[in-house]
């Protein structure tokens, strides 16, 4: 599975996008088929989230957009993307996708050394295909159920499974054991702001309720990512 980008955490595919945009047009009462027993807390959450954004996350985004060139900015989220690579191999390999994972593992020898630490991703030039998946998946391969939707502080939206995931997800991330704490925070911090700035361009796309469209914009690209993007037709041959 390609890599794309993220929703508050979350990656984005623009299928899902798509998806979501006409399920808004023709099925109003999309929202009745989320399973959300833990609405009011999550809403909470939410807006919590959201001011966070609009007040801190989002003005630094759009300073840092603005005043570091393109090429920083790709080498920056290239660094990034290296570093999760460790993590996507481990996961197809948990998944038995020997292939995928022995490219994912090629891309993070090769970016580390000759891509100066994943600041230059050499790997895709050379036909180690970017791939995605993590431990939420990898549950999800492995026929565990989401569990509830839940919007988490900071990280968004999410579901019981993932956000087990999330915590081995961390445990795989190289950042997570450099001995300097504010190095660490100093990084996270990097990538969040670089994370973030690969979204500005969808926030005109939010429209209505903008909970219910985070939501079911989250539930749909996880359904997305767990099936390697084979999504089912609920129309069938009609």
């Amino acid at each position: 599975m390609n890599i794309e980008t993220k929703v508050y955490g979350k990656r984005l595919s623009p299928i899902a996008i798509l998806i979501l945009l006409t399920s808004f047009l023709i099925l109003p009462n999309v929202n009745a088929q989320s399973y959300d027993p833990w609405r009011n807390t999550n809403q909470r959450i939410f807006a919590f989230n959201d001011y966070f954004d609009q007040l801190l996350v989002r003005p630094i985004t759009l300073t840092y957009t603005s005043l570091a060139p393109r090429l920083v900015r790709q080498g920056v989220g290239n660094f990034f993307s290296n570093s999760r690579d460790i993590n996507i191999a481990a996961n197809n390999a948990l998944q038995f996708k020997f292939q995928a994972a022995i490219s994912d593992a090629g891309r993070v020898v090769v970016n580390s050394t000759i891509g100066v630490a994943g600041i230059f991703d050499v790997a895709s030039s050379l036909g180690l295909d970017k791939h995605e998946e993590d431990f939420g998946q990898t549950f999800g391969a492995w026929g565990l159920g989401t569990g509830p939707y839940l919007v988490l502080p900071v990280f968004g939206s999410s579901n019981l499974r993932d956000a087990l995931g999330l915590v081995l997800d961390t445990a795989l991330n190289p950042i997570q054991y450099l001995e300097e704490a504010s190095l660490r925070l100093a990084l996270f911090s990097a990538e969040e702001i670089d994370s973030r700035s690969r979204l500005l361009a969808l926030d005109e796309l939010v429209s209505g309720d903008k909970y219910i469209f985070f939501r079911e914009a989250s539930i749909q690209n996880r359904e997305y990512l767990v099936n390697d993007g084979q999504i089912e037709d609920e129309f069938g041959d009609f």
